[in-house]
């Protein structure tokens, strides 16, 4: 199998992810249900992210962080993200890469489900 080393890669990993997504009970129930996610619009952002995280374009310019806030959501719902997630990079990719994206992915995961799920209203102002 083939490390993540293109733009094609991010959006085969990319897609095959939010696929994986959107049939989890749990997680499309937030992507979908609560949050209405477009996808249209979604998934060129998710490219941006990935790409500037793994391949260093910087394409990506948002803030992720806010924009999860709102969300309904606990430590199962990291828990089942990673779980797709990693399943996702091991079904397609194998590598340095490949394990750096999923060390990557538990950083991240890690550090918003800490501040999703600890914060108290003071942590909000």
């Amino acid at each position: 199998m083939p490390d993540i080393e293109t733009e094609a890669d991010i959006r085969l990993l990319v897609d095959s992810f939010y696929d994986a997504v959107n049939q989890d009970e749990l997680l499309s129930a937030v992507f979908n249900g609560f949050a209405h996610v477009d996808w249209a619009r979604h998934l060129p952002v998710m490219y941006d992210f990935w790409s500037s995280v793994l391949l260093g374009t910087s394409r990506y310019k948002g803030r992720p962080f806010a924009k999860h806030i709102p969300l309904p959501v606990g430590a199962a719902h990291f828990q089942r993200w990673l779980q797709l997630f990693f399943q996702t990079v091991d079904a397609h990719f194998r590598g340095p890469k490949a394990e750096d994206t999923k060390a990557r992915a538990l950083s991240i995961a890690s550090m918003f489900e800490h501040r999703l799920t600890q914060r108290s209203p003071l942590s909000l102002l």
